[in-house]
């Protein structure tokens, strides 16, 4: 790919991301080439269908969730480093529609196994769920589809309740005090 064509499709792929962010999966292709200050024909050369652009995009934000996971399966406190992860994977679906979207099942399912994407990312946040168990911080009985359903159903339940600023953080505790194991 040619340099230009390289900065044109980096430029699709940021304004898209914005787009879908703030938007969700309906922002037209035409508001896209808008905001990247390209015509709508450079979009479509680098992407065929909205679909194939809004995949391009989430599976970006899925490799940075997986990228962060990653570091954070090493770090000394395993709790912390697991229980961080959610907050962090909620505030990014609750700030961002696109990754809502894609959680509820529009478009590209992170819950379905089998993609590359949906692998990398689960074996990641299983390696943080294994270490937090591991350490005595989370229930035994939990495993990684059970996260992500958990993380998809709070994003859902805070991003379409906004009226009450607090309900994030009262949701979030909740759902870590239903994953903490319990100490007899």
């Amino acid at each position: 790919m040619r340099a230009d064509a390289r900065r044109n499709r980096a430029k699709v792929l940021e304004a898209a991301q914005a787009a879908f962010t703030e938007e969700g999966k309906l922002v037209p292709l035409d508001e896209i080439a808008r905001r990247a200050g390209v015509g709508a024909g450079t979009v479509y050369r680098h992407f065929a269908t909205k679909e194939a652009l809004y995949e391009a995009v989430f599976l970006r934000r899925v490799e940075n969730l997986t990228a962060e996971a990653r570091k954070l399966a090493a770090a000394e406190e395993p709790p912390e480093a697991f229980y961080g992860f959610l907050a962090h994977m909620v505030e990014e679906g609750r700030t961002k529609r696109d990754l809502v979207d894609a959680m509820a099942g529009a478009g590209i399912d992170i819950a379905e196994p089998g993609t590359p994407a949906s692998i990398e990312l689960r074996a990641a946040i299983g390696a943080l769920l294994t270490r937090a168990q591991a350490a005595g911080a989370v229930r035994g009985d939990i495993h990684t589809v059970d996260i992500m359903a958990l993380v998809a159903g709070t994003i859902i339940a805070t991003q379409r309740q906004q009226s009450d600023p607090d309900l994030p953080r009262r949701i979030f505790a909740v759902l870590c005090d239903g994953l903490r194991a319990k100490v007899a």
